[in-house]
């Protein structure tokens, strides 16, 4: 088919990331397609991550393979190392990558956890629970002062995560990120939620949980992260932190539906932890990669 690639300005620059864009159009003009390229920094400078999209009456006449042509040209021309990609198990994009050199390196288990079914008490029970030498701080939106290195520091707690094959890099977290990232959320009109565990000998930040929950209050908030800093593992605090953000949600936020996680498949730990408190398995999500 006749087709035109048009490159885009987007508008969704984030402080440590930027984003390219191409629309796909017929001979009549008409949209048939979009790719976004996102090109990190921080640590992550190797890597795109790559979004495409074709209409389902468009597939299978070559308009997949023009946008993807189009943005791994553009990963080279930003020396970029690998381009990764998702697609839903079962799905278009799951024949698609692999037909086009990325192989599958990461399977994400998606699970949710229905508000109007959590037991108030047993989870009270699990936050109740000693946890000698520790104590639980939260805050909204961006991080107190008081607290702006330590949370920066305590960031690394993600920087071992399970992570299969892929090749992620390290994220390089600041006090400057960190308030950059809060500000992100804020200013989409969404409401960022932090709950972290605190060392009580020396004040510090041993591990965080975040979420985020709509502007509205309804729907479904979504887990950013949850990490303990490995000499800190083993006290269950991840549990402990996870726990607080539940019952904080569903307490301030009664027309909320649910709370979203996603985890590796071999991230074991994390998804034990989610089971636990009663997260349901929802959907799987293959990560291909293409090593340029």
């Amino acid at each position: 088919m006749s087709l035109r690639i048009t490159p885009l300005t987007d508008p969704a620059h984030g402080a440590h990331s930027r984003r390219l864009a191409w629309l796909a159009c017929d001979a009549d003009a008409n949209p048939v397609g979009t790719a976004f390229l996102r090109l990190f920094d921080g640590g992550q400078e190797h890597l795109a991550e790559l979004t495409l999209h074709v209409h389902p009456v468009e597939r299978r006449k070559g308009v997949g393979s023009r946008l993807l042509d189009t943005a791994v040209a553009a990963a080279r021309e930003n020396t970029r190392r690998c381009v990764v990609a998702q697609a839903g198990a079962g799905s278009p994009g799951e024949h698609f990558l692999p037909a086009h050199s990325f192989r599958k390196v990461l399977t994400l288990r998606f699970a949710r956890l229905p508000l109007a079914d959590v037991d108030a008490t047993a989870l009270a029970e699990v936050i109740e629970r000693p946890h000698p030498g520790y104590r639980l701080a939260s805050w909204q939106g961006t991080v107190p002062d008081d607290l702006a290195q330590t949370f920066a520091a305590s960031r690394r707690a993600m920087d071992d995560m399970p992570m299969e094959d892929t090749d992620h890099g390290t994220t390089a977290w600041d006090v400057d990120r960190v308030r950059a990232a809060a500000k992100a959320v804020e200013q989409r009109g969404d409401h960022l939620h932090t709950v972290v565990a605190i060392d009580t000998s020396n004040g510090s930040i041993t591990g965080f949980t975040e979420l985020v929950v709509p502007g509205g209050g309804t729907g479904d908030a979504q887990h950013y992260g949850t990490g303990v800093l490995p000499e800190h593992r083993g006290h269950g605090l991840g549990r402990w932190m996870k726990a607080e953000a539940i019952q904080q949600a569903h307490g301030h936020y009664p027309d909320l539906g649910g709370l979203l996680t996603d985890t590796a498949d071999s991230n074991t730990h994390m998804r034990h932890i989610s089971d636990s408190l009663g997260y349901l398995p929802t959907h799987t999500t293959l990560q291909y990669q293409l090593d340029l």
